[in-house]
């Protein structure tokens, strides 16, 4: 009894695997393959935009200067949100930020300055190019209105289930756990590729598909945070804000005032907005953010506060992506990208083949009837 039931058990694991392998291919693939790709974001973006990445020298201009050319270039009805800096020679980006419509995302444009005469490089949206659209598909599937961040959520929940099930059909019916190392448990190419693949990726694509359900869900996982909930793209309550139009303290004066607070690389400049009239100067010591706080209106800072620890949300985004998690973790979740495209590659295959098996085999028995 117990025998027919463990079957009758891992026949209906067999049902729910092969539908949600099946039903969500079509999805599947192209979250897959893009989260991969943005594994090496930095390195396929310098590919596609090298002029935005070369190295020309050291910042040697005040952040005014790079302000004004900026300033230069904006379109109608942008303002200067931040300036981004980088100690490897390479550009200057000057963020700035159109009024945002009701309450979504602002619309913001990127400008690369040479960071020596701060001379234009490139201006472009911050949504153009490959490796932006690679973010909305992988993300929301472009679908928009925050539907696409929501099915991409469910299909992350059911890559988790898929994974669970797929651990209990991989396990040998006969033998031990080493009779299921063999290569050829099955007849065919394709069937041994989804078994061995999907074992050696299963932990990593587990990982990945739960922390993806968290990041697309994060009112539902926000409960397990033990902080004060944070505010989501809309900029939390009477929607995005706003940089000042004009502000009393110039950039370098808020610069200057942060400087005796912190011995690091400076990293950005923030400009106040119209929900903090403080601007917010980044600075990098021994690879950690200090952040300082300078108030418009009187250039007076504040020293910057203690580290916080990191959030449960940063760490499934780190686990997630791979930031700052090595190279050895950031080929591992590379490959949890490729194979689940492979998995329901092969799936779709060893589902068809066997589907004209059994179709043979019917004719077979009603021609002998």
């Amino acid at each position: 009894m117990a025998k027919t039931t463990k079957k009758q058990l891992r026949a209906l694991w067999l049902q729910v695997h092969k539908w949600i392998g099946l039903a969500l291919a079509v999805l599947i693939i192209p979250i897959s393959v893009t989260g991969s790709a943005l594994v090496w974001h930095d390195w396929l973006e310098a590919q596609l935009e090298p002029q935005r990445h070369q190295v020309m020298g050291a910042v040697e201009l005040p952040p005014s200067a790079y302000v004004s050319a900026a300033t230069a270039a904006l379109g109608p009805d942008e303002r200067i949100a931040s300036l981004r800096f980088n100690d490897e020679g390479k550009p200057v980006v000057v963020v700035a930020q159109k009024a945002a419509v009701g309450a979504g995302r602002p619309e913001r444009t990127n400008y690369w300055l040479d960071p020596r005469d701060a001379s234009l490089i490139d201006q472009a949206s911050a949504n153009a190019g490959v490796v932006r659209a690679f973010h909305v598909l992988h993300g929301s599937l472009m679908i928009p209105g925050g539907w696409g961040r929501t099915i991409v959520g469910w299909v992350g929940v059911f890559m988790f289930v898929s994974c669970l099930s797929g651990i209990w059909l991989w396990w040998p019916l006969a033998g031990g756990f080493g009779s299921g190392l063999r290569w050829k448990r099955r007849n065919t190419l394709n069937a041994n590729l989804h078994y061995m693949t999907g074992f050696w990726i299963l932990i990593p694509l587990a990982m990945l598909s739960f922390t993806g359900a968290w990041i697309s869900f994060p009112g539902v996982f926000g409960a397990f945070e033990s902080g004060p909930a944070r505010g989501g793209p809309g900029g939390g309550r009477g929607g995005p804000s706003q940089p000042l139009a004009e502000t009393r303290t110039s950039a370098d004066a808020a610069l200057a005032a942060a400087m005796p607070l912190s011995a690091g690389t400076l990293r950005s400049i923030a400009w106040p907005t119209d929900k903090e009239a403080e601007w917010t100067i980044q600075f990098e010591t021994g690879g950690a953010p200090a952040e300082i706080k300078v108030a418009d209106a009187d250039a007076s800072a504040l020293p910057p506060e203690p580290p916080q620890p990191e959030t449960l949300a940063r760490t499934m985004r780190r686990w997630h992506d791979g930031t700052d998690m090595g190279p050895l973790w950031q080929v591992v979740i590379f490959l949890g990208g490729i194979v689940p495209a492979l998995l329901s590659v092969t799936g779709i295959l060893i589902w068809w083949r066997t589907r004209r098996r059994r179709r043979a085999q019917q004719r077979l028995a009603s021609a002998a009837g």
